[in-house]
């Protein structure tokens, strides 16, 4: 489940995510994305449906607590400052975040001028939506706090709303040397799931290694 807040030329995506890392350390929570909403030439009658493309990421937060710690610590919780095409930035870690998360992303997207220029893009993309952005940073910030891990959801919950990210939890198994039984068994839900191949994008090529 993802929830689009869509501008100008800014999206912010916010959903619940689940991953496990080669470790077989499991984690929970919001994730946060700034990304670029790409223009498109306009198609049928005024009156016709419109394409809207949610592209480009240039910022992550993971709002996230491992599951093998108490609930609420955010004892996961970084961000990705930038992208690299599609691949995010290694984890950067923030005393701030983890102090304060929701106060720490309120602040964060009130300048997301800022978080483009940290991005290595041009801040005048914003230009025409970092008020606005601005504006709504209270219900993105409450959007994002009911997929936050404080309240620890059951496993069937967890999959329910990341169901869609199946194939990218099967990938993070592929590199986990041995898989217990029990993570086994917790992961199963997300290992059974699977799409008809026509409803899937094309593959851009396997990560090799953990965001």
């Amino acid at each position: 489940m993802l929830v689009v807040y869509g501008f100008t030329r800014i999206a912010v995506v916010v959903r619940r995510w689940f991953e496990i890392s080669p470790e077989a350390v499991k984690e929970h929570g919001a994730r946060i994305e700034l990304r670029l909403l790409t223009p498109q030439e306009h198609r049928g009658s005024e009156s016709a449906a419109q394409p809207t493309v949610v592209d480009q990421a240039f910022w992550r937060a993971d709002l996230f607590d491992r599951l093998d710690r108490p609930a609420g610590e955010f004892s996961a919780a970084h961000l990705h400052p930038f992208f690299t095409g599609d691949e995010p930035s290694d984890r950067v870690w923030s005393a701030e975040l983890t102090a304060d998360p929701w106060g720490w992303l309120a602040a964060q997207l009130s300048d997301v001028g800022a978080r483009l220029e940290g991005a290595g893009l041009d801040p005048a993309l914003a230009a025409d939506d970092a008020d606005d952005v601005r504006a709504a940073a209270p219900q993105i910030v409450a959007t994002a706090r009911t997929f936050g891990p404080e309240d620890r959801m059951s496993r069937d919950e967890d999959f329910r709303l990341t169901r869609d990210a199946a194939e990218r939890v099967r990938r993070m198994v592929a590199l986990i040397p041995e898989l217990t039984s029990e993570d086994h068994e917790y992961l199963r839900p997300w290992l059974e799931q699977r799409w008809s191949r026509s409803s899937l994008s094309p593959d851009r090529g396997v990560r090799r290694g953990r965001r």
